[in-house]
């Protein structure tokens, strides 16, 4: 693959391209502001306390593009600005917040960000896996929150079934994105 580094003589690229440290420090950050984003684009459903949001998309493209350990620390750093008060949930910020109806689908963000990383590249099946695995991890944890709140079959209802169809079609979105960008994704933060 030809990079930036290749076309021009290295004089000219040095100050442009910057160090693969620096490269995965914008990365991580970049993923966790799409996360924050992801999450300003909320939509209340009638009948649940979980709002519809872009952040299950933005968790697993973190760990597709960024890899395991990258994308897991960006939902890591997310996470930390969300508990030091930043206004990066859907209603807000604070540690309380983690203590609502949403806290255990945010908890589970960081591994779910691992998992898909770490199955994202080395062929479509492993990759669709991986995302899958992602998905149901933030599920996971969003459920047996719920559960300890209310009932399991109360958590189904309102954490799971509304939102199933449209988190496949964001995991279809990922998949699209990683198999179009994987080799330079890797190439950028490998």
């Amino acid at each position: 693959m030809t990079t930036l580094r290749n076309r021009f003589p290295a004089s000219w690229t040095a100050g442009l391209v910057p160090s693969r440290t620096a490269r995965r420090v914008i990365g991580v950050v970049a993923f966790a502001a799409a996360t924050a984003f992801g999450a300003r684009v909320a939509v209340m459903i009638p009948g649940t306390p979980v709002p519809f949001t872009f952040q299950p998309l933005f968790v697993l493209l973190a760990g597709a593009v960024l890899g395991a350990r990258l994308g897991a620390a960006s939902q890591a750093a997310y996470l930390a600005a969300g508990i030091a008060g930043l206004p990066v949930f859907v209603a807000g910020g604070g540690a309380a917040y983690l203590l609502g109806p949403t806290g255990g689908y945010l908890m589970a963000y960081p591994l779910a960000a691992f998992l898909a990383g770490s199955l994202a590249h080395g062929g479509l099946a492993r990759a669709l896996g991986g995302l899958l695995l992602g998905l149901a991890t933030i599920y996971a944890g969003g459920l047996a929150w719920l559960a300890v709140v209310g009932d399991v079959n109360a958590a189904v209802a309102l954490g799971l079934r509304p939102f199933v169809l449209m988190d496949l079609v964001k995991v279809a979105i990922v998949l699209a994105i990683v198999w179009r960008t994987g080799p330079r994704s890797r190439e950028l933060f490998g």
